[in-house]
């Protein structure tokens, strides 16, 4: 896989930082950056072992920071159970699916991705106090087609889908945005290491960079988390920002990767 400079294992720190960071800060977006960073900001170039050691390195994050949120009282155990269970199914399928899929190919879409999140980090949420709250077989109904859907876009890419998965809780289950972001952080980990042990067993996954990411991750969610509660409503300004970042990485991979893509042809 190749050996890492010292400049490159320092690199990886500051990637899992940012990634941590934004997780604790704005409960997402930040693994979707995951990828990008570690080609293109370390310079670390296998695509598809980025894919696989970023998907654990994200998990474990979440996992992470999934602690506070559950001391906080925040996360819904029966529905985050059922959506995690459910879409790492779809993300084993999706895991053998990007593993085989060209890697030119497979960015380009990643940067098509990105744009979608993009757009779904600036739309604005709209909070209304008469919410829909649903349960039993109609929750389990409404859960099983959408976390199998995350779950598959999520073993696919190599991402935790946490822009995905808490707008798919709220929808199945009514729950607030503050449980669906608590509750969504189980699933995130199950579908990061449900890729990523695809990824391992072909050998595509770092385990020095696991181990460098994790520990900048989990700094950086602990520094966002704290932020995150003296800004309050200002993160909203933050989140645009970082959408912006998002789609500026966006396009330069397309830029790239399209270019790839015509050589192949």
């Amino acid at each position: 896989m190749g050996t890492l400079t010292l400049l490159q294992q320092i690199l990886i720190v500051i990637s899992g930082t940012l990634v941590g960071f934004s997780l604790g800060l704005i409960g997402g977006g930040g693994s979707i950056l995951a990828v990008p960073l570690l080609l293109y900001f370390v310079g670390y170039h296998n695509p598809h072992v980025v894919i696989g050691t970023t998907a654990l390195a994200v998990a474990l994050t979440a996992y992470a920071n999934l602690l506070p949120h559950w001391r906080a009282g925040n996360v819904r155990w029966k529905p985050a159970l059922i959506f995690a269970l459910v879409g790492a199914a779809g993300a084993a399928l999706g895991a053998q699916v990007g593993k085989v899929f060209p890697s030119a190919s497979l960015l380009f879409l990643f940067a098509l991705l990105m744009i979608v999140v993009v757009i779904f980090m600036l739309r604005p949420r709209k909070i209304s106090s008469h919410v829909n709250t649903h349960s039993g077989w109609l929750m389990i109904a409404r859960i099983v087609p959408v976390s199998l859907a995350v779950g598959l876009l999520s073993g696919f890419f190599g991402i935790g889908g946490g822009f995905l998965i808490v707008p798919g809780l709220i929808f199945a289950t009514g729950m607030p945005l503050i449980n669906a972001i608590g509750s969504s952080l189980l699933s995130v980990g199950a579908f990061g290491t449900t890729t990523a042990i695809t990824y391992a067993l072909s050998g595509l996954v770092n385990w020095l960079i696991v181990g460098e990411y994790l520990i900048g991750g989990i700094l950086g969610g602990f520094i966002g988390a704290r932020l995150a509660i003296r800004l309050g409503e200002q993160k909203t300004a933050l989140t645009r920002i970082f959408a912006v970042l998002v789609l500026v990485v966006a396009i330069y991979m397309l830029y790239i990767n399209l270019n790839a893509l015509h050589l192949h042809l």
